[in-house]
């Protein structure tokens, strides 16, 4: 079972933004930037490669609802969507998620490859 699972099933405690029959959204720990936040499929699925397309729908438009929500909320307009599929992605969580990370400057986020810091 997957740290998220264990969120979706509430097994541990998570700051959670949005839930609908499809989808779970809840603020990143480790918040790249603050309102960090990642979308998620209820349903089982390793990653945006082996999602089925109603999975990849919801979790998209989730985002998108999601973001709207945080442009309000933060008053920021500017965001990066970000998926990983797989372990030379930096996927670390194996259930499909999207990261949703709000930008203030274009300087307040520095994504780097390798070794180096990585999104789940």
């Amino acid at each position: 079972m997957t740290l998220f699972q264990k969120i979706i099933d509430r097994e541990i405690p998570a700051y959670i933004i949005y839930e609908d029959e499809f989808t779970l959204a809840f603020l990143d720990i480790t918040q790249a930037t603050p309102g960090h936040t990642l979308v998620i499929p209820k349903a089982t699925t390793d990653s945006f490669m082996s999602a089925d397309i109603e999975t990849l729908a919801h979790v998209q438009a989730t985002a998108q609802h999601v973001a709207k929500k945080l442009q309000a909320a933060l008053n920021v307009n500017d965001f990066n969507i970000i998926g990983n599929a797989g372990p030379l992605s930096g996927q670390t969580v194996f259930h499909y998620h999207v990261h949703i990370i709000p930008r203030y400057s274009d300087k307040d986020l520095i994504i780097e490859h390798g070794s180096h810091a990585r999104y789940h």
